[in-house]
């Protein structure tokens, strides 16, 4: 019974290990992809910032040149825009990459706790178990064996004190007629 509880615990390891090793693939691949992502982001901000400077030196450019400053102010405004909704974008994106990390540090830890569940070491605590059973089993049966023979020679003296104390009381009423015989016979 102990036996068929480790199999269960080995195959219920197994099990688990398999379950989580898919889990951690996926996240382990959905963090790459979000650092992929980030990465992108990173590389289409800097491209922005280059086209944001571009576009900020055209504008002092024509500012200076031009004296239509609402115009330049306008696409300002459109620009800070635009870099504050990129920047939006990769904020969360951090946001979303973190909490990933975090998930995938959890499922490191729990699969840690399952390596120390080792199928080899639950294999020698079986085999050492079922020597110790066995060992404890033989023992068990010769003290039973031991027990039914002394029982068995009680049992029989117990007869003998029972049949010696039936003579010994016999012999005793014998004596006792005797006696009274004996008495009968002087008086």
């Amino acid at each position: 019974m102990l036996a068929k509880n480790l199999e269960r615990l080995i195959e219920m390891e197994t099990d688990l290990k398999t379950q989580y090793q898919a889990e951690l693939n996926s996240k382990s691949t959905q963090i790459t992809r979000a650092i992929e992502k980030q990465d992108a982001l990173k590389v289409t901000i800097s491209e922005h910032k280059a086209t944001i400077a571009k576009q900020l030196e055209q504008i002092k450019s024509y500012a200076a040149a031009s004296s239509d400053t609402k115009r330049i102010e306008q696409l300002n405004r459109e620009l800070n825009a635009r870099s504050a909704k990129l920047q939006d974008e990769v904020d969360t994106q951090k946001k979303r990459i973190r909490s990933l990390q975090k998930d995938l540090s959890v499922e490191r830890d729990e699969l840690k706790v399952l390596k120390k569940l080792d199928p080899q070491k639950l294999k020698k605590n079986q085999d050492t178990a079922k020597k110790k059973l066995a060992d404890k089993t033989t023992a068990n049966e010769l003290l039973q064996k031991s027990f039914n023979k002394f029982k068995k020679e009680n049992e029989e003296l117990k007869k003998k004190v029972k049949e010696l104390e039936e003579k010994v009381a016999s012999s005793e009423t014998e004596e006792g007629k005797e006696e009274d015989v004996a008495a009968e016979k002087s008086a």
